[in-house]
């Protein structure tokens, strides 16, 4: 059994990559892929190889995450890298069991799936958003284009994610939340002032 979510990755490949992914499929005659991408501009020169600088290892301090997907391999990935990283994980199969879960625990980030039945990622977050406003999220999907209506202060990921990239988003959600904050007091501290 599949879990359709090696679908969406080709999809989001060939959308990244300029092209476009069709998938037709008729019974009895069987199913037909294609991934159509722009050819490449031939080289000039070509060039040695550069080696890479060492990438400095990102780091946050112990966090406690909610991770959210309706897949539970996927989900069951996503909590042992959050783990390898040093964090404390809750895991949500749905939406609504993630929203229960925030009533009750102290969360530091939201990392959340787009694609689940019920309840989107967005709509999730836009939930969220209701009672948490600052809480710092992760949207995390293998669809290359999400809608325009999508919150611009949460931060995406694409799947599949590596460790590193993981990490990087949990940095970037942090430092937005705290840049969102500090803007929030200083609004208020602004209205009384001037009362």
């Amino acid at each position: 059994k599949g879990t359709g979510l090696g679908l969406s990755m080709v999809h989001g490949f060939a959308a990244q990559s300029g092209g476009r992914f069709a998938l037709e499929s008729q019974p009895g005659a069987g199913t037909t892929a294609e991934i159509w991408l722009p050819v490449a501009a031939a080289a000039r020169e070509l060039r040695a190889p550069q080696t890479p600088a060492p990438r400095q290892p990102v780091s946050s301090p112990a966090l406690t995450i909610l991770a959210v997907d309706d897949d539970a391999l996927v989900l069951m990935g996503t909590t042992a890298i959050l783990e390898d990283l040093g964090h404390r994980v809750l895991e949500a199969s749905s939406g609504t069991k993630a929203l229960e879960i925030l009533e009750d625990e102290r969360v530091d980030v939201v990392v959340t799936d787009q694609a689940m039945p019920n309840m989107t990622g967005l709509q999730l977050i836009a939930r969220i958003r209701e009672r948490h406003p600052a809480m710092p999220v992760i949207l995390a999907s293998g669809y290359a284009d999400l809608p325009a209506s999508a919150e611009r202060d949460v931060q995406r990921l694409s799947k599949p994610f590596s460790e590193r990239q993981l990490a990087e988003a949990i940095a970037a959600s942090l430092a937005t939340a705290k840049a969102s904050n500090v803007t929030f007091l200083s609004k208020e501290r602004m209205r009384r002032d001037t009362v």
